[in-house]
């Protein structure tokens, strides 16, 4: 594409329903859509953060607030209506919203509650937004369908099961929408975060912002950067932008490389190095 032709305001004219726009990713990538021209409709269920981010961003004529529980047929279907009466279309379906639910990683541990509230959240929830975004988007015969899944859903061992199983989940739902909708020349993908210290992250793991850090900088294979929700923002951009414009069905690993190794045995040898020396 010829430099030229690109706008400077990658997402000028379109519209955008970003879900779980309240906090972390979500409201990194609602920033950052409004600064590249969106009209951006936020949807969540934590009123007190969505709607002072809402103000913050700008005016009515450019981004608006719905609360929307993902879980719930009704309120997904009222926010992609809510976004197509306000703004008179939906270009962009970012399905975002999500929980890690509890952190027990082994399977007798797992809460039979937890697990279904998780794939409740992460799967169906998903799948609402995608279908309700296409039922507006196929017979415009254009659109961008998103989701954010996670490393989880490329890199085993750790995270709870239903939260991993949820993230391949969300990526097999990306590709078999990147069949079907690509017909009426709808492209779908899906961002897959590192470990990124967000408060969704935080809270679930009981560390403290500067704490998450200092184990993701220490657990890096891309030294010298640390990962942030800005740099998935920016991910989501590019996927949702003209210049993707023949990317689909695509799983994007937002992780500085980790996910490509598995240092478990370099680790052994060092260790019992460390233990026949000190011995």
């Amino acid at each position: 594409m010829d430099q030229s032709t690109i706008s400077s305001k990658r997402l000028n004219g379109k519209v955008a329903l970003i879900t779980g726009a309240a906090s972390g990713f979500g409201k990194s990538t609602a920033r950052l859509f409004v600064q590249h021209g969106a009209r951006v409709v936020l949807a969540d269920v934590q009123d007190n953060l969505a709607q002072p981010l809402c103000k913050e961003l700008g005016s009515e004529e450019t981004v608006s607030y719905i609360h929307c529980d993902v879980t719930r047929d009704s309120d997904v279907k009222e926010a992609v209506d809510f976004a197509v009466e306000r703004y008179g279309k939906l270009d962009i379906m970012y399905n975002n919203a999500g929980i890690t639910g509890q952190m027990d990683p082994t399977i007798l541990g797992t809460n039979g509650e937890n697990f279904k509230k998780v794939f409740e959240v992460n799967v169906y929830g998903g799948f609402l937004g995608a279908k309700h975004a296409a039922r507006v988007m196929i017979p415009n015969r254009s659109g961008v369908i998103l989701f954010t899944s996670s490393v989880a859903s490329v890199n085993s061992g750790e995270s709870p099961h239903a939260y991993a199983m949820s993230k391949h989940a969300v990526v097999g739902l990306m590709r078999n929408l990147c069949v079907e909708l690509g017909e009426f020349g709808i492209r779908v993908n899906s961002v897959s975060p590192g470990a990124i210290a967000t408060p969704l992250l935080r809270n679930a793991l009981g560390f403290t912002e500067k704490e998450l850090e200092e184990v993701v900088r220490s657990s890096a294979i891309l030294k010298g950067v640390v990962a942030t929700a800005e740099d998935v923002a920016e991910a989501a951009l590019y996927l949702c932008s003209d210049e993707s414009r023949v990317i689909s069905g695509h799983n994007l690993v937002v992780d500085g490389g980790y996910s490509t190794a598995n240092r478990s045995f370099s680790a052994a040898v060092i260790t019992k190095l460390s233990s026949d020396f000190q011995g």
